[in-house]
Parts: C-alpha cells; structure tokens; sequence
C-alpha cells in the first residue's frame, strides 16, 4: 500500500509538471502574437517581457514544487516523521504542549526552507521586471511581524483545537469545524482594522471627485461606505489592485495607489463594480458556505480515521502520534482531492463572467472593464497566452483575453 501512494503522489506530480510545460511550450509558441482587441494597447516589447516574467516566474515556481515534494517524500517516507514524533514524544509534553510544539516547529522549518526562495523571488525575479519596490530591511520587518501574528493566531486556534479534542473525543470534529469557522469570521472581522494596518498605511482617497462617484455607485447597488481608502502598495510592490472589506451591507472601499496611477476613474469604477457583483450574487457568501461544508466533511473523516490502527501503516510507520497522524491525513487528502481542482476552478470562473456581467449593469460600460482589463494585464505582465487545458484546470479567472472578448459583445446601457 505504501508504493501505491507514492506512486500516487508522484503521478499528481507528474501531471502538474505536464501542465507546466504544455503551459510553457504553448507560451513560447504563440507568445509573440498580439491577442486580438489588444492591439495599440500592447506592443510587441510588453509580449516579450510578459512572457519572459511568466516563464522566469514558472521556472522559480516549479523548482520550489520539486523542492517541497522531495522534502515531503523524505520527511514522510524516509523516516524523518518518525524520528521527530519520536524526539518530541521523549520530552513527556503534555497533549496540548506536545501539538502545539509539533506545528510550530515544523512551521518554523518550512518557513526557512523557503526563504531563500521568497528571497530570490522578491529581489530577483520581481526587481528585474520592475515591481519589487521593497527594501531588504522592510521585507524583514513585513517577515518578522507575519511570524509573530500568525504564531500567535495559530497557537491560539492549535490550543483551542487540541483542548476540545481531549474534552470531546467523541464529537471533536465538530467542535473543532466550529472553532475553525468562528475564528475565520472573526479574522475577517479584525483584519482591516488590526492586522492590515501593521503592514499598509491607509489614507483618505486623494483622486478628487472619486469618492463621490464611488459612493454614489455603491448607492445604486444598494450598499454604503463606511471608508473609500488608498494604501501604499507601491510601498512594496508595482502590482496592483483594489478591494472591499466589511461584513454586512456598510463596506469599506481599498484602493492600490498603483491602480490609481494605472487606471482612469471610469475604469476604476467598473473594477469595483466587478467586485460589488461578488457581493450582490452573493459569491463570497456561497464560496464560504461551500468551504464551511467541506471542512466539516474533512473533520468528520479526519475524526473517523485518525485513531485507525492501520493510518500510519499507508507509509510505512508501524505507529504514529496524534499529531503524525494529522500531517499523514493531510498528506492523503492532497492526492485524493486534487482532481477537485478543475471543479472549483470551473466554479470560480463562471462567478468571474457573472460578476462582469453585473459590472456592466451597473456601470454602463462593459468598455470602461475591457480596457482597465487591458491596461491592468499590461502592467502586471499578465500571460496573454495561457494554454486552454492549462487555464481550464488551474485560472479562477477566465483568460483576460476571453473576458475582453465576452465584455465588448454586451450592449452599452
């Protein structure tokens, strides 16, 4: 049983790597033609750039895949996982100390393993196209302060989890999906006003005559604003974007300084009326239901499995902890649900062309969302020329390229 789940698990592999360079190859093929409604908006110098940064990007990216499935393998398979139960369980902790050291310190090693990959990511690849503007210092600081919070976040949840597992062995998983979807409501709840704040500075909007017309559209769509905001984004990156927060109907309005640069007013109006699309079809809403109720699938079966004696016998190991047990679960739900992908990313897509769809009842001008579609693909390097089976297996977002296409078929209101 044990080769047969490492062959499973290579076989995943493999046919993410396939992915990739069908991706890849279908990119260096056709990335030099100018897709069409693009053309005067994009030169062939930007294809070029864009193409590199996808294929720079891809490489990084698949090296850290192989990095980490050969680390799983080894820690997993090569005895490394039975070593560490073995060395946490000489300290005689008791069950909540001993889980939570047995997270943390694998968090900790994950984290360092792949900072030589952020690193190079941050200041290599993205300062060579242009969109790092941050410091070394102030990645530091970012990467200090995101340890703290979510060690703490996380010691706080792994306590409460690991408490209510041994109060409640029988009907912990659903004590514990309680738990996990209480804490992420309140972590939406506290995260614009307590932790965004630690990493952005936020500002009243400074692009005279925007924020009435943006409240004059949340207006119409039947919602209020609390705040209409700009952050410092290109304190850190040249990307660009823009959000709402908030639950219930009063939200706040985010706004990149970068999107304010790249964007005219009306472009910017469309893009926020894509996401108040979101929150009319109640997109957000039906995603978090949908995530609730498997997570609730997950704990009930992460609960009928976990004390089976023959778990650890999956990969090899004639006994494993609690906590062993957990990451072995995990690990199996990787392979079983990947070929789930495809599904949610169908899903995510379909809620993209309704949300434009919405956009352009709204807004008036489905042109106004095709040329900031444009404008934003441009500056971010976006691929123009993803390959269909790789876009339908892993884009939430319809390729730009079809979504201008579909936005300049809607009749103008």
């Amino acid at each position: 049983m044990t080769t047969l789940i490492i062959l499973l698990y290579l076989a995943v592999l493999t046919f993410k790597l396939g992915l990739h360079f069908l991706n890849n190859r279908h990119l260096k093929q056709q990335g030099h033609k100018i897709p069409p409604g693009f053309a005067g908006a994009v030169d062939p110098a930007t294809l070029a750039k864009s193409s590199d940064y996808t294929l720079t990007k891809g490489q990084v990216s698949l090296v850290r895949s192989l990095f980490d499935s050969g680390l799983m393998i080894l820690f997993i398979f090569g005895g490394l996982m039975a070593w560490y139960d073995g060395w946490l369980a000489g300290y005689s902790l008791n069950f909540i100390s001993a889980g939570l050291a047995f997270f943390l310190l694998l968090s900790l090693a994950q984290t360092l393993l792949g900072l030589p990959f952020d690193l190079y990511n941050h200041f290599r690849v993205e300062s060579r196209f242009g969109f790092n503007t941050m410091s070394f210092k102030l990645w530091c600081a970012d990467l200090v302060k995101s340890l703290l919070l979510s060690t703490l976040f996380f010691a706080i949840l792994a306590s409460a989890a690991f408490w209510l597992i041994q109060i409640a062995p029988d009907t912990w998983w659903l004590w514990v999906w309680a738990l996990m979807v209480s804490f992420g409501l309140l972590m939406m709840m506290i995260s614009p006003y307590v932790i965004e704040p630690l990493f952005f500075k936020f500002e009243p909007l400074k692009v005279e005559g925007l924020e009435d017309k943006i409240r004059t559209m949340m207006k119409a769509a039947g919602l209020s604003v609390s705040k209409v905001l700009q952050v410092d984004a290109s304190k850190r990156s040249g990307h660009s974007n823009a959000y709402f927060t908030g639950l219930g109907k009063q939200k706040r309005v985010v706004l990149f300084d970068t999107l304010l640069e790249q964007l005219s007013k009306e472009e910017i109006l469309a893009v926020l009326a894509h996401e108040l699309g979101h929150m009319k079809k109640k997109h957000i809403l039906k995603r978090m239901i949908l995530m609730a109720g498997i997570a609730l699938f997950y704990c009930w079966l992460a609960h009928a499995l976990i004390g089976w004696q023959g778990l650890p016998m999956l990969v090899g190991l004639e006994d494993a902890s609690f906590y062993a047990r957990v990451v072995i679960l995990f690990f199996l739900f990787g392979i079983l649900t990947f070929p789930l992908t495809p599904l949610f990313s169908i899903l995510s897509r379909k809620d993209e062309y309704e949300a434009d769809l919405f956009a352009c009842d709204l807004h008036g001008n489905p042109e106004d969302l095709a040329t900031a579609l444009i404008q934003m693909s441009k500056k971010n390097l976006s691929n123009l020329h993803p390959h269909p089976t790789y876009a339908r297996f892993y884009y939430s977002h319809p390729p730009v390229v079809e979504r201008v296409q579909n936005l300049r078929r809607m009749p103008t209101a």
